[in-house]
This record gives C-alpha cells, sequence and structure tokens, in this order.
C-alpha cells in the first residue's frame, strides 16, 4: 500500500484535513460527501464498513444520520483523529474505530449491509485484493472511487510525494466484475485537479466549480473527468 509509513506520522494526521479541505478543498469535501450520500442512503439503522477511514470524516458523518458503522484504517494517528471527532459529534454508541489491514478483513461474510472506500484505490498495489474482500464482508452494496488515467491528474501525477494508481474505465469494469459485484451505476466528476481547488479561497471556487460542472456534464467531460464513483451490488 503506497504511503503506508507516510499516514503513520502523527502530524500528518493532525494536518491532514486542514490541509486537503480548507479553503477551496472545503467543495471538495461537500462534493465526496455528497457522492456517498446519494449511492448508500437511507442510512439509518444500516450497517457499515467504510475502509480506509482515515480521520473519520465520512464515518461520523454516517453515524450522525443514524448508521451503525465500523471505520477501519493502517493508521492510528489517524484513527485517533476520526475518535476524538466522533467524541466531540456525540456519535461514539453508533460507531467503532479498528486498525487493521483491509486486504484481510477482520469480518465474517456478509456481514454489512455496505461496504465502501474513499481515496483508497488509488494508492492499492493489489487492487483486485481489497476489493473482493470488501465484496465478501457485504451482503448487498460495496461503493468505492477511482482516478481516473485520462484526466488531469495524469499531468502532474508523477510530482506527488507517492503518486497515484490511476485506472481506466475497462480495467475497473474487471475488477468489478471479477469480485463478484454486479455495476449499478457509476458517475464522474472534477476536470480541473483537486489540487487546484485546495489553493484557492472559497469565494472563487464556486464559480470556478460552475465552468467545471458545465464540462463535467459532456460526454468529453465525463472522459476527463478526475474521479468516478462505482456503485455496485454483490452477485447472487
Amino acid at each position: 500500500m503506497k504511503g503506508q509509513e507516510w499516514y503513520q506520522e502523527d502530524e500528518v494526521a493532525e494536518s491532514y484535513e486542514q490541509k486537503r479541505f480548507s479553503r477551496g478543498g472545503r467543495l471538495i469535501d461537500r462534493r465526496e460527501k455528497k457522492a456517498v450520500l446519494d449511492a448508500i442512503e437511507p442510512v439509518e439503522d444500516r450497517d457499515i464498513l467504510e475502509i480506509a477511514c482515515g480521520t473519520g470524516r465520512f464515518t461520523v458523518m454516517l453515524a450522525e444520520r443514524g448508521a451503525n458503522i465500523v471505520g477501519l484504517d493502517i493508521s492510528g494517528p489517524m484513527l485517533q483523529q476520526g475518535r476524538e471527532k466522533a467524541r466531540s459529534a456525540g456519535v461514539t454508541d453508533h460507531l467503532e474505530f479498528l486498525r487493521g489491514d483491509a486486504g484481510r478483513l477482520p469480518f465474517p461474510d456478509d456481514h454489512f449491509d455496505v461496504v465502501f472506500a474513499m481515496r483508497f484505490f488509488h494508492l492499492a498495489d493489489t487492487p483486485e485484493t481489497f476489493l473482493t474482500e470488501m465484496a465478501r464482508v457485504s451482503n448487498d452494496q460495496v461503493f468505492f472511487d477511482t482516478f481516473n488515467a485520462f484526466s488531469s491528474r495524469s499531468a502532474y501525477n508523477w510530482l506527488l510525494p507517492m503518486g497515484s494508481r490511476l485506472y481506466d474505465d475497462e480495467e475497473v469494469r474487471e475488477l468489478i466484475d471479477d469480485a463478484g459485484l454486479s455495476l449499478g451505476d457509476s458517475a464522474h466528476d472534477f476536470v480541473l485537479p483537486y489540487g487546484l481547488y485546495r489553493k484557492i479561497p472559497d469565494w472563487l471556487a464556486d464559480p470556478l466549480r460552475e465552468v467545471d460542472s458545465s464540462v463535467i456534464d459532456r460526454e468529453i467531460g465525463r472522459r476527463l473527468a478526475s474521479v468516478s464513483y462505482w456503485n455496485t451490488s454483490v452477485r447472487r
């Protein structure tokens, strides 16, 4: 897994959200949370597992909506940030944070109603193993995102400290099929790179997003989207 040691650093965990989801990055946070909710709502009383939950951005959000959720991550410091966030939100009775390996999930088959992962597969060295494990412990739905090969991210991927695994549409569909999943639908977002939004203030991010959205709604925009969301179900 790329970045495994990097994510273990206390200072990385403590500054993770500030660096990525402040300023114009707040727009990215809102869009990603909307993508999750659009895919898996209603969540109340459903048993949900989040893979690579990090600081608990999605875990706590879903617990606040009544989900019974487990957040799993390999980084102790990131999980500590999540626990503090859960305590502040008053939802510790609806969630549990566990440290563990997404390639060997410590749960029986068909244990959760929903299993999802955000910002995970771009770091995966063996994506087929992780997706198969996600499918194994879900009795219904698996949702995840990927960064795309034919996007603006490919132009600067080599500059990033860990790089990213970028996927084309055919590769993802093969992974889904090989994991015993059926693709329900997919959605695509952000022609402009994430890094651009993070470097601009809020007041500029929203009008820039309008331009981005006008392109993403066209066929060429979907082909150049930075991120894709994949909503799948377990084959019976």
